[in-house]
């Protein structure tokens, strides 16, 4: 079973003029899938339906067997839970530590301390800035806030971690780094699904690839590249 299915989902957002037209397709747990397109072709549609800050107007989604249209809001947090995102724009709290914006995504939910003493140390970690634990953002680089904000997304262990344009603000070396650790915890089992523009990066790491114009998926190839 795939761990997610676009079944012939169509959204508009102005009448008669479709932002995702009658679009399919499965990503299987533990890929690494690359979403590509101009701007205003629906890669931010695709996201913002999977995590159901949209819903569809025909067709259906499907997320580990559930159709998404039937979670009730009581139970969207915990659902919500189930998918890490990360924003080109980082989306970090400048009035807080690097510690805390990566704790403040346990608080919300309500985690017990000791469980935040446990987890944020152990993605900071990871994504290799546990010795920045007491910075402020001001004095992190754009890779650095990009790894922070992974970190964050980490923070509940989800089963797909979202990259939304996530090195659009950064330099080449460090979208690389931000690269190396998506595939390191993609190969760690969680499913990663990126939308990029750029060409480089998704020439180089030889993956999934799905092409998407005007609302339609114009190609769905693996080990694909930007212009194949």
């Amino acid at each position: 079973m795939a761990q997610i299915e676009f079944k012939n989902v169509t959204k508009e957002y102005v009448k008669d003029i479709k932002v995702l037209d009658d679009v399919s397709f499965e990503v299987e747990k533990g890929e690494f899938v690359f979403v590509i397109g101009p701007s205003g072709a629906g890669k931010s549609t695709i996201i913002k339906l999977l995590l159901k800050e949209e819903l569809p107007d025909s067709g259906e989604i499907i997320f580990e067997g559930t159709d998404i249209s039937e979670i009730t809001p009581d139970e969207m947090p915990e659902y919500r839970r189930k998918i890490g995102v990360v924003f080109q724009d980082y989306r970090l709290l400048n009035s807080k530590t690097v510690y805390d914006n990566v704790a403040i995504a346990l608080e919300v939910v309500d985690s017990d301390e000791q469980d935040i003493k446990s987890v944020v140390p152990n993605v900071l970690n990871l994504v290799g800035l546990l010795d920045h634990s007491s910075y402020y953002p001001e004095q992190l680089s754009g890779g650095e806030k990009q790894r922070v904000a992974i970190a964050r997304a980490l923070a509940h262990e989800p089963d797909i971690l979202i990259a939304d344009e996530a090195t659009g603000m950064i330099d080449p070396d460090s979208a690389d780094g931000i690269i190396e650790l998506l595939e390191k915890i993609n190969s760690l089992g969680t499913t990663v699904i990126m939308s990029t523009h750029d060409q480089r990066i998704v020439d180089k790491m030889t993956k999934r690839v799905i092409k998407i114009e005007n609302g339609k998926i114009m190609s769905d190839k693996k080990g694909g590249k930007y212009r194949a």
